[in-house]
């Protein structure tokens, strides 16, 4: 993390989080084009989960962001046993959330599938399909945590291993259950859940097993106090606000699109997992940073971090600018590779088009949220996430969708993302301004 060359460095630790990302995102892209086959209600249905499933994303993002932002930059001033307490309470508090969001989610089981912004023909599938996300929801929330801290250490690979093997076995089983089961989108669901419990299993052994400079034991509650998770997740926080954000744009978006029937939610659907997946390169190239960015901080080593910006931001925006060519040339085949139903092509055509354009300015705002919450400036990175993420989009959506109807709601997230770039870029002219200009021992 001191020695090696800026451009070696961030590659090999963004590499294994771009396939980690890559083979995620390939597995949600299957597992839709094979519920796609059960209907547009059911295609639309893995729509309205999905909002769910950020909810439970958010909560592992915040603790694991947030005790990994802080072990690194505790092991770049060479202290383990602060790395290791911050490693272990956020994981126990991680896994008990998810416990918690079970717990919740079967109690309002129900009313939930319809807050989420179900029509009366897809709440069946929805109910059916979040039954196993809340089943899985104690190792899905503390997975992702696991994986953000084998981030921060510098050990991606290792992370990427645990991400993997769950996504593999799920796109093998998928089509078993689902077909050869006969289960239908309950096949889906449980092998959604089986997946992330072997991921789980992994991620863990990770830690067990004496893999990492962290170490995870209930021994170390001795040190859990209320300052101590109130650190955690204020460094989170950016991270917690971006999932919830997302979760809340998803479930007003569903809304929104409900108005237009079934294919429309499906088409939104899709066009939301397409352009996460062409972005997931980018986003792995910007996490390949945040472990640099937060160790050069702890150890003062600010030319590297200002090199590590900049190479991440040209990085990923090269990357970003194929994947859009290729979502424009495309984008009516790629939606009919999901569903089949002329009415989702022609909505979701056009929404794709839109949003892998404005997916251009994406990678520079992504990094500087990045280089925020990297170096603990936790108002800065909360109020970009929230900028990025909804307070820009919300009121977009509700303007442009009463104004300009489905045309309006193609058009909100690009226009959105483009009202936030200038605030950005003066974020990112403040910090480097700030930040000493030579390296200090």
């Amino acid at each position: 993390m001191s020695l090696t060359p800026i451009p070696r460095l961030i590659l090999g630790l963004s590499v294994p989080a771009v396939i980690s990302m890559l083979v995620t995102n390939i597995y949600n892209l299957v597992d839709t084009a094979f519920v796609g086959q059960l209907g547009t209600s059911a295609s639309g249905a893995v729509g309205i989960v999905f909002g769910f499933m950020s909810i439970i994303q958010a909560i592992g993002f915040m603790f694991g962001q947030g005790a990994g932002s802080i072990l690194s930059r505790a092991l770049g001033m060479k202290d383990r046993q602060s790395a290791s307490v911050n490693a272990s309470a956020g994981f126990f508090a991680s896994f008990l959330s998810g416990v918690f969001i079970c717990i919740f989610g079967f109690v309002f089981l129900d009313d939930m599938v319809f807050w989420l912004g179900s029509t009366q023909t897809i709440a069946p599938f929805a109910k059916t399909y979040i039954t196993y996300i809340l089943i899985s929801a104690p190792f899905m929330c503390s997975c992702l945590t696991l994986n953000n801290i084998l981030r921060y250490e510098g050990k991606a690979f290792l992370g990427m291993i645990g991400l993997m093997s769950g996504a593999i076995l799920n796109m093998a089983v998928d089509p078993v259950l689902m077909f050869g089961l006969d289960l239908g989108i309950a096949g889906a669901g449980l092998s959604t859940a089986l997946s992330q419990l072997i991921s789980w299993g992994i991620l863990l052994f990770m830690f067990l097993s004496g893999k990492t400079e962290s170490k995870l034991s209930i021994k170390n509650a001795v040190y859990f106090t209320p300052r101590l998770f109130g650190n955690i997740m204020a460094t989170g926080f950016p991270s917690l606000l971006r999932q919830v954000l997302n979760s809340i744009t998803a479930v007003m978006l569903n809304n929104c699109c409900a108005v237009y029937g079934d294919a429309a939610v499906a088409a939104m659907s899709i066009v939301s997992r397409i352009v996460f997946f062409a972005f997931s390169i980018a986003i792995g190239i910007g996490q390949g940073y945040q472990p640099v960015a937060a160790f050069s901080y702890g150890a003062k080593k600010y030319s590297r971090l200002r090199k590590g910006f900049w190479f991440a931001v040209c990085a990923s925006e090269t990357i970003i600018f194929v994947t859009t060519a290729i979502l424009v040339l495309l984008s009516d085949d790629l939606i009919a590779l999901f569903r089949d139903d002329p009415r989702v092509i022609e909505i979701g055509t056009r929404a794709l088009r839109l949003q892998a354009l404005a997916t251009l300015i994406l990678p520079l705002c992504m990094v500087i949220e990045m280089l925020f919450q990297s170096t603990g400036r936790r108002l800065g990175a909360t109020l970009l996430s929230a900028l990025r993420n909804g307070l820009f989009f919300i009121p977009a959506l509700l303007i442009l969708s009463n104004v300009r109807g489905i045309a309006g709601i193609q058009e909100a997230q690009p226009l959105s993302l483009l009202l936030s770039v200038p605030v950005f870029l003066i974020f990112a002219v403040i910090f480097f301004r700030k930040l000493p200009k030579e390296d200090r021992n």
